[in-house]
């Protein structure tokens, strides 16, 4: 039996004259949890009461670690229920009374699980509409096994096989999918399909699989959803070590903000026996509450929210101008405050700059992460921005090993590219330098019906396909291998002269001596009625001979010419023109040795004034102001670029160095295009012919019907 179905259908059968659907999940997924707790603890019911009555008698007051022995488990129940003992048999008051003293029995870390689901909430609803023993009745269903044990027949074969810890937290996330589309929410938001995680798990271990020694080791995911990618990255670093003789320890850490897919993380760990492990998975948001700041990791795993606002958290932490979140705000290029803050509408950058403050850099493996991302990471952000800055950073300190485009429709909540980024601050010798590309987007195998938005999966022989490309790593049509230089860039800012030309005309007069008097400078209106009569109406091409001209009349009359005058005159007189002169802002005397050649391409242009060397710098023009991207791996880097790009479309351009940014993106698009073959004349004439003979036949039938 389908088991997400069935509860399914619980819902629908109990719920659905009390509550709208999209309020179902309140009841349903706490439910299925109390459910599996009581079927794990069924067996060793007895003994715990009897252990509960003798440390009662002997006034322990620590009773939980005797309590666990008793039950077998690392949680418990010390009410004199069992779930199947609360029937509708029993007052709705009288059943509403058990049933809280039932939830009340919980150990305390099952009780922190149902306050995170708010079920005590519920319950009142429940019994005033006499449903909540119908819903025990519901969830106790002889045909359904909701244990990890299987049920056996009296000959000790099995009648239900039992549910490993994964395929429940496949139930829960299935049934959180559907529930979310009844809200119009985002589908599966909080799951990563578990051929994806055995894919990621499978990248961040077989790598290094002959280095994995006995030991133990720490595994973290920051955004842990129902705690599903950690347990499987948990079996596969165990089930590798065994394979190589070794024998590993693994602690599992987690951190998620919502509360019902932390409970369902924390419920799963709990009824595995890990009531340790469960203690590691962290309630709150990883960005703005970080649970673990100190720690480091051997191995972390996470698929963030991507597309998703994180300007609450940003607040939080004190807005953009005031964050100093040594994970967001570090020392890199010799900038003691290299930003990593991203636009606060996307977050998905924020999470992996998290993780990678939190890499391990004492131990001879390090640290090896994948996160899951969509196209937005590879190139989003320009120079100097926060996403730019983190790939700078990434690809700088030589972190990045590969990413790998998977297959369009492989999650279930969106169809969009999605990518997995495998990064390790211990990369293999024949790595270091270097970014490996996998398009994986073919690699798949159709599903037989979809799944939300999931209509493909990855298959064993496509995860295998794709590990095999990353073990390899040798260039063919589906992996591309670069020096990390490749994804780097400088923004170059690119400046023309402004060039102005003054008009002393009657009608410009009047503008003048307009803008004058609301500046209060009426002086200076009548300094350029004295330059009009002494010019004439020109236009004048030459701005600085005007401002030449206009000192002296000023000086005459007694009048200062301030930066305010002059920048008054420039707005109220000048008006661009191309085929005025440049508009000087300094000269100044060469520098002995100096490269006239180069210095032409930084603006500082050599000429002989008063029959004397000199270096003038024009103003520039912001209007004309440019910006180009130079490849780091440009020949002849930005100076070559400029001279070949530039300099023969605008001759009178040049380099503004103080703003020059580098920055980094990564293009699959441009690395994996594949151009389509043109059609041939025939075939486009065709096409043509048919649309002509049906058009004809249209006009025909209007002008018939117009008859």
């Amino acid at each position: 039996m389908n088991i997400s179905n069935f509860i399914w259908n619980i819902a629908d059968d109990v719920l659905r004259d009390i509550y709208v659907r999209g309020k179902y999940r309140d009841v349903i997924l706490p439910m299925t949890v109390i459910r599996r707790l009581d079927a794990v603890l069924e067996p060793t019911k007895a003994s715990v009461l009897k252990m509960k009555t003798q440390l009662d008698s002997a006034g322990v007051a620590n009773q939980h670690a005797a309590l666990c022995q008793a039950s077998g488990e690392a949680f418990y129940n010390t009410s004199s229920f069992r779930l199947r003992d609360l029937t509708t048999k029993s007052r709705r008051q009288q059943l509403k009374a058990d049933f809280e003293a039932y939830l009340d029995g919980f150990s305390p870390n099952v009780q922190e699980v149902l306050d995170k689901f708010k079920f005590r909430n519920q319950i009142p609803t429940l019994v005033e509409a006499d449903a909540l023993g119908f819903l025990i009745e519901k969830f106790l269903d002889p045909s359904v096994n909701l244990s990890p044990k299987p049920v056996l027949h009296q000959d000790e074969s099995v009648r239900l096989p039992g549910l490993d810890n994964h395929t429940m937290g496949t139930i829960f996330e299935e049934l959180i999918r559907r529930f979310n589309e009844e809200n119009n929410e985002e589908a599966g938001e909080h799951f990563t399909p578990r051929d994806v995680v055995e894919l990621m798990a499978h990248l961040i271990f077989m790598p290094i699989a002959d280095q994995i020694q006995s030991g133990t080791y720490l595994v973290y995911d920051g955004a842990c959803g129902t705690g599903g990618m950690l347990t499987v990255a948990e079996d596969a670093l165990v089930n590798l070590a065994s394979e190589h003789g070794k024998d590993v320890s693994v602690h599992l850490y987690g951190q998620e903000v919502n509360p019902e897919t932390y409970a369902i993380s924390k419920a799963d760990l709990i009824l595995k026996g890990e009531g340790v492990e469960a203690e590691n998975m962290k309630f709150g948001s990883t960005l703005s509450g970080d649970a673990f700041p100190s720690r480091e990791f051997d191995f972390m795993l996470s698929n963030p929210p991507y597309g998703k606002s994180w300007k609450t958290d940003l607040e939080r932490m004190g807005g953009k101008k005031d964050l100093r979140d040594a994970r967001f705000v570090i020392e890199h290029a010799d900038d003691p405050e290299f930003n990593l803050t991203t636009r606060s509408s996307d977050g998905q950058m924020m999470f992996l700059a998290s993780m990678l403050s939190k890499m391990k850099t004492g131990s001879p493996l390090g640290t090896r992460i994948a996160e899951v991302h969509n196209g937005s990471s590879l190139f989003t952000g320009d120079a100097g921005s926060g996403e730019s800055n983190v790939r700078r950073w990434i690809i700088e300190n030589d972190w990045l090993e590969t990413i790998i485009a998977l297959p369009l429709n492989i999650f279930y909540n969106t169809g969009i590219a999605t990518y997995i980024w495998v990064l390790s601050n211990r990369k293999a010798p024949e790595r270091q330098g270097k970014v490996q590309l996998i398009d994986a987007t073919t690699w798949f195998k159709p599903l037989r019906r979809n799944l939300g938005k999931k209509n493909c999966e990855l298959a064993q022989d496509d995860r295998r396909r794709t590990v095999d490309a990353c073990l390899a790593m040798q260039p063919d049509e589906h992996s591309k291998i670069f020096p990390n230089a490749a994804f780097a860039y400088w923004k170059v800012t690119v400046e023309r002269p402004l060039r102005l030309s003054v008009d002393l005309s009657e009608d410009a007069l009047r503008r003048f001596d307009s803008a004058a008097a609301e500046a209060g400078e009426t002086q200076l209106s009548a300094v350029v009625e004295d330059l009009a009569e002494k010019l004439g109406t020109g236009p004048h091409l030459d701005f600085g001979a005007v401002l030449d001209e206009v000192e002296g009349i000023a000086r005459q009359r007694g009048v200062r010419m301030t930066a305010k005058r002059q920048k008054l005159l420039k707005t109220g007189l000048g008006r661009k023109d191309p085929a005025a002169e440049p508009v000087v802002k300094k000269v100044s005397k060469p520098k002995a040795g100096a490269d006239a050649d180069h210095d032409a391409l930084y603006g500082r242009r050599h000429i002989r004034q008063s029959d004397k060397p000199a270096v003038v710098e024009y103003e520039p023009d912001t209007e004309l102001r440019d910006t180009e991207q130079v490849p780091f791996l440009e020949d002849g880097g930005i100076e070559a670029f400029f001279r070949r790009e530039v300099l023969p479309h605008a001759s009178d351009a040049w380099i503004d160095a103080a703003k020059t940014v580098i920055g980094y993106e990564i293009s699959f698009t441009r690395h994996f295009y594949k151009p389509q073959p043109l059609r041939e004349l025939r075939e486009i004439e065709a096409d043509i012919r048919a649309l002509e003979d049906e058009t004809e036949g249209l006009l025909e039938d209007v002008l018939g019907g117009g008859d």
